[in-house]
């Protein structure tokens, strides 16, 4: 008599749960974002106690933007809940942080329309480029990812004199990084276009089929 063998196909895939650390940290950056909103704003911004409770906030959700990656990929903790979430988190709360330093007056709009313009830009190259594969992130882009939180953070605290120009220093470092970072991913974004497996297999059908339709020779 032989023992019975699993069905692969009937047996279900394993997956991982939603519900583990990696995610709760995400969900919780989220949920900081609308906190991290109100005491930017509270007082038109000029409550220092706010201001600092803010910038503590802000810190909080970059630390845990660090960690629930480096969890998820230690622990095997990916989820596709993680993947979307996970930068949509980021940008809620970077755009929350731009939008709210310029309605306050003490950033000015270019500065936030630039930074939110690549962000919205890369997303979009990102389903651009889907189907031809993955443009892992660059030594630029995280550095430039580093030096945005430092620089908007000193923007959220209460700072003036020499500490308020070091902080449109820094910032003016962001926005480079930001829009040379931009233009590398756009090249990359076309490169992969026209390199990846999906693009030669296509060139090759192409091929096929004008050879096939070519008439033949006498």
């Amino acid at each position: 008599m032989t023992a019975l063998v699993p069905d692969p196909a009937g047996t279900p895939q394993q997956t991982v749960k939603v519900v583990n650390l990696a995610n709760g940290l995400t969900v919780l950056r989220m949920a900081l974002v609308p906190v991290f909103a109100v005491a930017l704003l509270y007082a038109d911004g000029e409550e220092t106690g706010a201001r600092v409770l803010a910038w503590v906030i802000f810190a909080v959700a970059v630390v845990t933007d660090h960690f629930d990656g480096e969890v998820a990929r230690r622990r095997g903790l990916i989820t596709n809940f993680g993947k979307l979430a996970d930068p949509i988190a980021d940008k809620a709360l970077t755009g929350t942080a731009l939008v709210g330093l310029s309605v306050l007056g003490e950033l000015p709009w270019w500065v936030t329309v630039v930074i939110l313009g690549r962000e919205v830009g890369v997303t979009l190259l990102r389903f651009w480029v889907i189907r031809h594969g993955v443009i892992p992130a660059s030594r630029g882009g995280k550095l430039k990812t580093l030096v945005q939180a430092i620089a908007i953070g000193l923007y959220i605290l209460p700072l003036s004199g020499v500490l308020g120009t070091v902080r449109w220093s820094v910032m003016a470092v962001a926005v480079v990084l930001t829009v040379v970072t931009g233009l590398d991913y756009v090249a990359r974004a076309v490169t992969l276009r026209q390199t990846s497996d999906r693009a030669r297999r296509k060139r090759l059908a192409r091929g096929t089929e004008h050879r096939r339709g070519s008439p033949a020779g006498p």
